[in-house]
């Protein structure tokens, strides 16, 4: 039977308190599961009809629930509040929040890039559990119930106002995500509470996501490539060089080398940013000019739109060879050194113009949020208004994609529900 939240009392052995929950989130959940474990007495609210939304769309619906690093290289991936997280990572990491799942009944694996995932393949089953393990603590959760505000006065936190009224408490941790997948429900409302108490909340941008370009990308829409590398200059500066897969889209470029670009230089003016890949990292310049020496004396006699097939898809033979100046209908044997010369330039350092980041819409992650120096990073509650805590997307932190910010939703989620006194 689910407890009667409004006419708890706390108990005469231990500093009970009334806990709410606002989000039902990972962070949310861990934390309503680490404030119930600790004895307090947790109501948790949930806006949406169901637990963990945003959890079913993480991983390809898989669920990249951590990754299996240590604390130091953990956060080694964090881009923005590393020494704010420190804490938190070493007190709950990677391995203990694994030890916990299993622990709970969620059977665990190890891929590429040590990215843990459940074994069933299934996010649903990571909400389950959580839902399961905050239950057996005994969490009391209510779904469909909105949070209006936060009700605040004397410079303490007393509980919140949703549309059935309001319901007190001594704590309340906001854990209501960010702006990313509003589909979800994280439609910025952590934002607004922290503003509301007075709380200040940094520019926010969309993370982890694609980048549009200015250049037309539509003849090459749907083009997967591997082993390329992608880099970045700002003012000269490389940013970022990296090898690993490329989409291009309708829009520009997306897939697992934006994720991480995106995460960098999300708050930098996009417009001082230059693209450039490189088709072929394996060869140097003098190997990949020997390469293409052997392609037009062997097929001397064939177009050039042709013969660059033995290098790249069809529709991007096409476009190198524009950027090249060369006529895709020219004979191999035609091609002039100083033509060569360019095709081999626009194949190691093919320039790219960004536009725009896609938006929030599309984006995995949020990055800024709330001030971490208004955060006390051993409890996450504010330094502002007494028994107010937030945790997981709300705050300014981010990192890199690959089971590093769900990490971060459980360990922030785990300390916001412990030390409560």
């Amino acid at each position: 039977m689910e407890k009667d939240f409004d006419n708890l009392t706390p108990s005469e052995d231990a500093p009970r308190k009334r806990v709410i929950v606002v989000g039902g989130g990972a962070s949310g959940l861990m934390a309503a599961y680490s404030a119930a474990e600790d004895g307090h007495d947790v109501l948790l609210l949930e806006k949406n009809e169901k637990l963990g939304k945003k959890l079913y769309l993480t991983g390809k619906g898989r669920c990249n629930f951590t990754n299996d690093c240590p604390p130091d290289e953990f956060l080694q991936n964090v881009v923005h509040g590393s020494r704010f997280l420190k804490g938190a990572i070493y007190r709950f990491p990677p391995a203990k929040l694994m030890e916990w799942a299993e622990k709970e009944g969620l059977p665990l694996k190890v891929e590429r890039g040590r990215r843990v995932f459940p074994v069933s393949d299934h996010a649903s089953d990571v909400t389950k559990t959580l839902e399961k393990a905050c239950r057996s603590v005994g969490v009391q959760i209510k779904l469909g119930c909105e949070v209006k505000s936060l009700v605040v006065s004397e410079g303490a936190v007393h509980g919140v106002q949703t549309a059935e009224g309001e319901m007190k408490a001594d704590v309340v941790i906001v854990a209501t995500g960010g702006l990313s997948y509003p589909l979800t429900g994280s439609t910025g409302d952590g934002y607004r509470f922290a503003r509301e108490t007075g709380h200040t909340v940094s520019e926010l941008y969309p993370s982890l996501t694609g980048i549009e370009l200015k250049e037309d990308c539509t003849p090459m829409q749907g083009i997967s490539l591997k082993n390329v590398v992608l880099s970045a200059k700002r003012g000269g500066k490389v940013l970022f060089s990296e090898m690993g897969e490329l989409l291009f889209t309708h829009y520009g470029i997306s897939g697992p080398l934006l994720l991480s670009l995106s995460a960098l230089v999300c708050r930098m003016p996009i417009h001082e940013i230059e693209l450039a890949i490189d088709f072929k990292p394996a060869l140097n310049e003098k190997q990949l000019d020997d390469r293409l020496i052997r392609e037009l004396s062997g097929r001397k006699n064939e177009r050039m739109k042709n013969v660059m097939r033995a290098l790249l898809p069809k529709a991007l033979c096409l476009e190198l060879l524009e950027r090249a100046g060369i006529h895709p209908e020219k004979e191999a044997n035609g091609v002039t050194q100083g033509e060569r010369r360019k095709l081999r330039e626009v194949l190691k350092n093919y320039p790219l113009a960004p536009k725009s980041l896609r938006g929030f819409s599309e984006a995995v992650i949020t990055s800024g949020g709330i001030s971490t120096n208004e955060i006390d990073p051993k409890t996450m509650e504010s330094k502002k208004i007494s028994g107010l805590r937030f945790c997981g997307e709300t705050l300014d932190v981010d990192a890199f994609t690959g089971g590093y910010n769900l990490q971060i939703a459980f360990s922030s989620g785990f300390l916001a529900g412990k030390c409560i006194k």
